[in-house]
């Protein structure tokens, strides 16, 4: 019974570096058998939960850029979908652009061949409207792939801290029911 008190969810161990909590059957035979007092128990019990609380701000974090990220690789692809549609039909494309902040000047593109994508860390690099494209396409379906993952982890977390609060649950209830002194 004390090798049946303690058990991961479907025997997962752990989730991209996310330590799997243990399921405790029987608090009192889990206690027995790792030779633990409620209160070490606690202690350790509170030192996993801000663990998992880091964990939680650092994928949150992650979870606001890329939802910023899509919507701005979106505006991207429709922008080079205009310029492609504007060549085909042989018209000039119209474009306000902002200078600094508040300033703006319009530009007329015409037959365009190229774009140029802002990498990031001062990097732009020139491309064919085909090639940006396609990158961008990629960039989309890497970004949607990376918040679905995401979703994921954030949800095993929060299982494993509504686990891992099962046990300050439990002495809670034995401290008023007395029961505290048997341990």
């Amino acid at each position: 019974m004390a090798a049946a008190a303690a058990s991961t969810p479907q025997g997962v161990a752990e989730r991209r570096g996310i330590p799997a909590a243990a399921f405790v059957e029987d608090v009192e035979a889990y206690l027995r058998q790792a030779g633990l007092d409620v209160n070490s128990a606690l202690a350790f019990l509170q030192e996993r939960l801000q663990q998992y609380k880091i964990v939680e701000m650092k994928l949150l974090a992650q979870q606001r850029d890329l939802q910023a990220k899509i919507p701005d690789i979106e505006k991207c692809l429709d922008i080079v979908a205009a310029l492609q549609a504007k060549k085909a039909l042989g018209e000039a494309l119209i474009a306000d652009f902002e200078l600094s902040e508040g300033i703006y000047s319009r530009a007329k593109i015409e037959d365009t061949n190229s774009v140029c994508l802002w990498l990031g860390a001062n990097v732009m690099l020139e491309y064919s409207c085909d090639e940006a494209n396609a990158l961008l396409k990629k960039n989309l379906e890497n970004a949607k792939a990376s918040l679905e993952v995401l979703v994921a982890d954030l949800q095993f977390l929060r299982d494993q801290q509504t686990i891992t609060l099962r046990l300050p649950g439990y002495s809670t209830g034995m401290c008023t029911n007395g029961e505290a002194s048997r341990l």
